[in-house]
């Protein structure tokens, strides 16, 4: 029986509920863009310097970057997101200006390899293992789920196709707010809040200067936090300014 399997595990549980979450967001990002045309892949997304066709590349990039990650903890041998920032961003440029069909299809086979990997970590039982992540950083293997349900639903909302920042399932939102808060808690420079959801938890992020509290839904707080909204629906945010997500 694998560490997911575990009856009762909680952190099984857990794992299963954010597996389930990134296999329904993925399904609603292919559902959405199978509809994008050639001519609209190489306009911009809303991401600076970016088209469509560069945030589609890169979410499959992403994917296989987390697999080698997998490969690592069910080896043994650690493995590494990408060689290095210059072959990452070459690969993304590379691959923006390719047809919609093929961009489909990338992302398709991308999340499918991923999905793969997955499966092996779970025959293996080494969700536990420690990975290492993009910019510094561990996280146990079962994480990477929560981080690349992070990746597709923000992208999602950059790709600028009709799907927004308040499309955002509120439980989702509330488990990538716990995301950002593990990968900014200790970022220098990052201003130091807490961050309550109307009606649940708090999340703690950031670590310099004195706390600020701020209140608001998760998909509105989760905008705000990553640059993709602004601080409308949200109480205690005026006058802070964060740094780029």
């Amino acid at each position: 029986m694998s560490s997911a399997d575990t009856p009762g595990d909680p952190a099984a549980e857990q794992l299963e509920t954010l597996r389930g979450m990134m296999s329904s967001a993925t399904a609603k990002l292919l559902g959405d863009t199978i509809a994008v045309s050639d001519e609209d892949w190489r306009g911009p997304s809303r991401l600076p310097d970016w088209t469509r066709g560069h945030v589609a590349t890169h979410v499959a990039r992403q994917a296989d970057a987390l697999g080698r990650l997998l490969t690592g903890a069910v080896s043994g041998t650690p493995g590494q997101m990408y060689e290095s920032n210059e072959q990452r961003d070459a690969e993304i440029e590379e691959g923006s200006g390719r047809t919609g069909l093929d961009l489909q299809i990338d992302l398709d086979t991308a999340a499918e390899r991923l999905g793969e990997r997955m499966e092996e970590v779970d025959s293996a039982g080494k969700w536990s293992e420690s990975v290492s992540l993009r910019g510094g950083g561990t996280a146990p293997a079962r994480l990477l789920p929560l981080a690349r349900l992070t990746e597709v639903v923000l992208h999602h909302v950059d790709l600028d196709i009709g799907y927004e920042i308040d499309d955002v399932d509120g439980a989702v939102a509330g488990w990538l707010l716990e995301w950002c808060s593990l990968r900014l808690r200790t970022r220098e420079g990052f201003p130091s809040l807490s961050l309550t959801i109307d009606g649940g938890e708090t999340v703690a992020v950031g670590s310099t200067g004195e706390a600020r509290e701020v209140h608001g839904p998760a998909p509105r707080l989760l905008g705000w936090l990553t640059g993709r909204a602004g601080t409308d629906g949200l109480s205690g945010a005026d006058g802070i300014t964060l740094p780029a997500f």
